[in-house]
C-alpha cells in the first residue's frame, strides 16, 4: 500500500474516533447510569472504603530509613521512592541558587483508562480510590493508577485490577487509543513520568465493585464538583484525541504550529537551569538553605513552600491493609489560572513557558499563572507572578470555570488547588512577553499528545477546557 494510502485511512481512523468521542462527550441515553445513580454509587463507595491517617514522627516509619551516609529517606526495599536534596541554579525568578528537598521516584508508573462501547455509546471506567493524602478519603480515578513497585507487588499485596488491559505487549488485548509520559509536579518531583494511556476494550471488561462505567458528558459535569476527579484522571482525560466541543477547532490561530514549536525550543535553549540531586543531609546542615529536620517533620524556617511529613495509614480496600509513608505536604493552596480572549472570533489561552527544577526538558508549558501566592508574601511587587493580580482581581462574569481540586493524594498532603479559566477583558493585550504565548486549545490538545510539553497542572486545565460551553 502506498503511503498516502495509508495516510488517508489514519485520517479517516482519526475523524472516525473524533466523532466517537463527541458523541461520548453529550450523550445522555445509553449511559450505564444516572447522574443520580453514580452519586448514590459514589456515596456507598464512601461508606465502604474505611481508612485511617494518623501523623507520626519521621522516625516511626517502619520500612523506611534515613540513610546514615547520605541523609535520604528511603524504603528498605529500595523501590518506590525516596526524599532526596536538589541544589538549583536558575536564570529564572528572584532568587537564582536554592537546596531543596525532592521527591525521587524514577519509576514509570501507569496511569491507564479503559474505554468500551456500552449501549452505542463509548464509555470510561473509573475507580472509587482512596489515597492517604486526599482530604476526603474517596476521589474518582482512573481504571488502574499504579507505580511499577505497585504492580510488581514489591508490597506482597494483591494483584492491581484490570492491569491487563493495559500490557497490551503481554496480554495483545485492547485497541490504544492515547499512549504518552508525561511528567508530573516539577517543583515536588525530581524528573517524574507516567505512562498515560486510554485502550479501548472489549465487552468481556465489566465493572468490579469498586469501579463504574461513565460517559465523558458525565466525568466533564464531574470536573466542576470540588475535589472529586483526582489528578491522575485528570491528566489521562486532557490526553484523549482531540473532539470538536464549545471552545472551536482552532482555525485563524494567532501563531502558526510551527512557530510555537520554535517558541518553546527558544525557551528550552536559552534558559541557563541546573539541578543536581544531593544528599538530603547536605540540604539540612547548610545554613544557608533554610531548610530544618525535627522530629515531626522537614521544614523550612519560614514556614513556606512545604514539609517532609509522616504518615500511618490503614485501609480496608488496598493492595496492601497498612503501611507508613512519607507525604510532601503543601504549605498553603495554590492557584493555577488561565486567561482566555477571542482574535478574530477564535478562542486562544494565554500559556507560560515555565521553568522548574525537576523538569527533564527544562522548560514545560504551563498555565498563565500557577503559585502559591504565599510563597511570594515576603517579596517585592515586581517579583509576585506576572497576571497574578488580574486572576485575583477577576469579575464574576468573566470565570468560566472555578473549582478546588486536589494534586495527587499517594505522595502529597491535603495539597489542594483553585483551577480558573478566565476570560481576560477586551482591552486586554495581544502583546506578550516574551515567556508567554497565545494559543489554541487545538494547539495545546495536539501537544498533549507527545512527551514533555504540557506539564500537569496545564493538562488539568485542557480537560477544564473541554467542559466549557458557548464561549
Amino acid at each position: 500500500m502506498r503511503e498516502s494510502s495509508v495516510t488517508g485511512l489514519l485520517h479517516r481512523s482519526d475523524a472516525l474516533l473524533s466523532h466517537r468521542l463527541a458523541a461520548m462527550a453529550t450523550a445522555v441515553d445509553g449511559e450505564v447510569m444516572s447522574d443520580a445513580q453514580f452519586f448514590e454509587w459514589l456515596a456507598g463507595r464512601q461508606h465502604e472504603h474505611v481508612q485511617n491517617v494518623r501523623r507520626i514522627a519521621l522516625d516511626q516509619l517502619s520500612g523506611w530509613e534515613f540513610d546514615p551516609d547520605s541523609g535520604n529517606l528511603r524504603h528498605g526495599s529500595g523501590r518506590f521512592y525516596s526524599v532526596q536534596g536538589l541544589r538549583v541554579r536558575s536564570d529564572v525568578g528572584p532568587t537564582t541558587e536554592w537546596l531543596q528537598p525532592i521527591i525521587n521516584q524514577p519509576e514509570i508508573g501507569i496511569l491507564g483508562i479503559a474505554v468500551r462501547e456500552i449501549n452505542g455509546v463509548l464509555h470510561c471506567l473509573m475507580q472509587a480510590k482512596a489515597e492517604p493524602g486526599n482530604v476526603n478519603g474517596v476521589q474518582l480515578s482512573p481504571t488502574v493508577q499504579a507505580t511499577k513497585s505497585n504492580y510488581s507487588r514489591v508490597h506482597g499485596g494483591s494483584a492491581v485490577p484490570y492491569l491487563d488491559c493495559f500490557r497490551i505487549s503481554e496480554s495483545g488485548r485492547g485497541h490504544v487509543l492515547a499512549d504518552v509520559l508525561q511528567s508530573e509536579q516539577g517543583s515536588w518531583f525530581y524528573c517524574k513520568r507516567n505512562r498515560n494511556m486510554v485502550v479501548e476494550v472489549g465487552p468481556e471488561v465489566e465493572a468490579g465493585e469498586d469501579f463504574c462505567w461513565l460517559t465523558l458528558r458525565q466525568l466533564n459535569s464531574l470536573m466542576r464538583h470540588e475535589n472529586l476527579l483526582n489528578m491522575d484522571a485528570r491528566t489521562v482525560m486532557s490526553c484523549l484525541p482531540y473532539w470538536p466541543t464549545g471552545v472551536g477547532d482552532g482555525r485563524g490561530s494567532v501563531h502558526s504550529d510551527v512557530e510555537i514549536r520554535s517558541w518553546i525550543t527558544g525557551r528550552q535553549s536559552e534558559h541557563e537551569v541546573s539541578a543536581e540531586l544531593v544528599p538530603l543531609r547536605e540540604v539540612e546542615r547548610n545554613a544557608g538553605s533554610g531548610w530544618r529536620r525535627s522530629a515531626r517533620s522537614i521544614s523550612h524556617e519560614w514556614g513556606l513552600f512545604f514539609s517532609i511529613i509522616g504518615v500511618d495509614v490503614s485501609s480496608n480496600r488496598r493492595e496492601v491493609s497498612a503501611w507508613r509513608q512519607p507525604l510532601l505536604e503543601p504549605h498553603g493552596n495554590g492557584i493555577v489560572a488561565l486567561l482566555v480572549k477571542r482574535f478574530n472570533g477564535v478562542l486562544h489561552t494565554l500559556i507560560s513557558a515555565r521553568v522548574e527544577p525537576g523538569f527533564l526538558d527544562v522548560v514545560e508549558l504551563a498555565p498563565t499563572v500557577q503559585c502559591t501566592p504565599e510563597n511570594y508574601a515576603h517579596l517585592p511587587a515586581r517579583d509576585r507572578p506576572r497576571f497574578l493580580d488580574t486572576v485575583l482581581e477577576r469579575r464574576p462574569e468573566q470565570t468560566l470555570f472555578d473549582t478546588v481540586l486536589s494534586e495527587e493524594g499517594g505522595r502529597f498532603y491535603q495539597a489542594q488547588t483553585r483551577y480558573l479559566i478566565i476570560e481576560a477583558d477586551e482591552d486586554f493585550p495581544a502583546q506578550t512577553p516574551e515567556e508567554f504565548s497565545w494559543m489554541t486549545p487545538r494547539q495545546l490538545i495536539e501537544l498533549v499528545k507527545y512527551s514533555h510539553y504540557l506539564n500537569v497542572q496545564a493538562r488539568t486545565l485542557v480537560a477544564a477546557l473541554r467542559t466549557l460551553e458557548n464561549v
